[in-house]
């Protein structure tokens, strides 16, 4: 018997929900890396430097972050249906103005804005989806939004490298506009809002807390976007933000658990399965943005492909977790539980680690990436819906919203986290390979002496004078030495992001699993 407010769906009705959702979060999720590859373009057509259009990138992130946790009293409070295609209104009509921006502040502020309504459409599909489904094939409905999360990233780069090669950057921000306008009006005719208790009152909104969320995220976004350019705390910026980013915090945190009408329901926590899977959601955002911004990064600037190619050496891997998703929606419908999903998943994406650490070299073909990134797309499929399930496995009620919203949340810090991370790194174990590779380079040294030599002899077939030669061989050197510093650092970057993995193995194991036969009720989620 389904009860009256059910809000599963069957036959067309939820394929239409389903596409929708998926749509919108798929929008949401390629607007954050299709960007990376029109920075150029953006910069010269703008006026604006390097570090000016940096904050294209960094203002939708702090946008997107700010929302996520308060998604759940929003839909409250406004109605899911209203709240979601509000949404993706927001979204539609910034996407125009980002196209049509004549300066880079205007493109910034939209940017901002693009990202607050694309916040919330990412942890809302989710649900919407999720409540679409009876009980018994909601691993199944996880698998389906999973494929939008998992894929988005990578289809970001791609995508963004055709448009900017074929037309101009401005599309990149157009293709949402039709989409945007098809999925609002599908919403508004097929989306139910589940019956909630009484509204806040404008007077008892926690304006406050809405206020120091906003500050918390807001400066953590731009310490983890800036901080590398900045030279982290050599910057008084990054100082202050820092101070602001830990006191807000604090003062938020006091807030939400004092204040009888808190923005974002932190008591939530005291579930120890959706503390573990915020950790690990964190831990997936961080190998996930991670190695998609990593991948793309090292065949450009080392290998010298285009945006294009770079991207489209992500798609196999796209591909495999799309094969693997329902794949693991049914085992997970089967009892299988889900630390051992995602415990495999995290051996796997240590050996993706492992392999790349090992193949990398200054010629490294693309035949040389295939079966390494088939493992990473194995690795992610294994990973995103049995955390996202055992997450949510012990949640009961309104619960498995706010739930939803931390995870999310987590998984976009893990991504911005892992990325200003991995840049820190790599920039200061470059300057240590350097230094290491520079001392052997003894001009003494008979070895050296003779490829010096060598490379002289061919700048000055070349037609170049003897002491211009010479000064070409030691730029060619120097070049060459840059070029293997760069390169030992992504080894080292894919070594401890592969161990990083290896080590949550165990605690993942530890998890309880208390639902049964690994069916999680989603059912009065918001």
């Amino acid at each position: 018997m389904i009860p009256a407010n059910s809000l599963v769906e069957y036959g067309s009705r939820r394929v239409i929900i389903t596409l929708t959702a998926i749509v919108c979060a798929l929008l949401e999720i390629v607007d954050t890396t299709i960007v990376n590859v029109a920075i150029n373009d953006m910069k010269g057509n703008l006026g604006a430097t390097t570090s000016e259009v940096g904050w294209v990138i960094t203002a939708y992130a702090i946008g997107n972050v700010i929302i996520v946790p308060m998604t759940s009293w929003l839909a409250q409070q406004f109605g899911r249906r209203n709240y979601f295609a509000a949404s993706i209104i927001l979204f539609t009509i910034c996407s125009f103005l980002c196209g049509n921006a004549n300066g880079i502040n205007e493109l910034i502020i939209f940017r901002f804005l693009q990202g607050i309504g694309g916040g919330a459409l990412l942890v809302t599909s989710q649900t919407i989806i999720t409540e679409s489904y009876p009980p018994e094939k909601r691993g199944m409905a996880q698998a389906i939004y999973g494929l939008g999360v998992i894929v988005g990233p990578t289809l970001g780069p791609p995508l963004g490298g055709y448009i900017v090669e074929h037309y101009s950057w401005p599309y990149i921000f157009y293709i949402n506009i039709p989409l945007g306008v098809i999925a609002t009006l599908l919403t508004l005719q097929y989306v139910r809002s589940p019956k909630y208790s009484e509204k806040t009152p404008v007077s008892e909104i926690d304006w406050l807390g809405i206020g120091l969320l906003a500050l918390c995220v807001g400066s953590l976004q731009y310490i983890l976007e800036k901080g590398h350019d900045g030279d982290w705390f050599s910057d008084s910026t990054i100082i202050i933000l820092t101070v602001l980013a830990v006191f807000s915090a604090f003062f938020f945190i006091w807030r939400e658990l004092t204040y009888h009408r808190p923005i974002v329901n932190l008591r939530v926590l005291k579930n120890g399965n959706l503390r573990v899977g915020t950790i690990l959601s964190f831990i997936l955002g961080f190998g996930l943005y991670g190695s998609t911004f990593i991948i793309p990064l090292y065949t450009q600037a080392t290998l010298g492909w285009t945006a294009t190619q770079a991207g489209m050496l992500m798609v196999p891997a796209a591909l495999t977790t799309a094969f693997m998703m329902p794949m693991i929606g049914k085992l997970l419908q089967t009892g299988m539980k889900q630390q051992y999903l995602a415990a495999a998943g995290m051996a796997i994406f240590f050996v993706f680690c492992f392999w790349g650490y090992k193949i990398l070299t200054p010629d490294t073909s693309s035949d040389n990436f295939f079966w390494m990134l088939i493992m990473r797309g194995v690795a992610m499929g294994l990973l995103f819906i049995p955390i996202t399930t055992m997450s949510l496995s012990t949640l009961k009620g309104r619960e498995i919203g706010d739930g939803a919203a931390f995870t999310g949340m987590m998984r976009q810090l893990g991504g911005s986290f892992g990325i200003a991370l991995i840049t820190t790194f790599m920039a200061q174990q470059q300057v240590v390979h350097r230094a290491d590779l520079v001392s052997r380079l003894d001009i003494n040294n008979p070895a050296v002496q003779t490829r010096v030599e060598a490379m002289q002899h061919n700048f000055m077939a070349k037609g170049q004078a003897a002491n211009t030669a010479l000064q070409s061989a030691y730029k060619a050197m120097d070049y060459s030495v840059t070029k293997q510093a760069m390169v030992l650092s992504y080894m080292d970057v894919f070594m401890w992001i592969g161990i990083l993995f290896l080590v949550c193995i165990p605690f993942v194991l530890m998890v309880k699993n208390k639902q049964q036969a690994g069916k999680v009720d989603f059912g009065a989620a918001h």
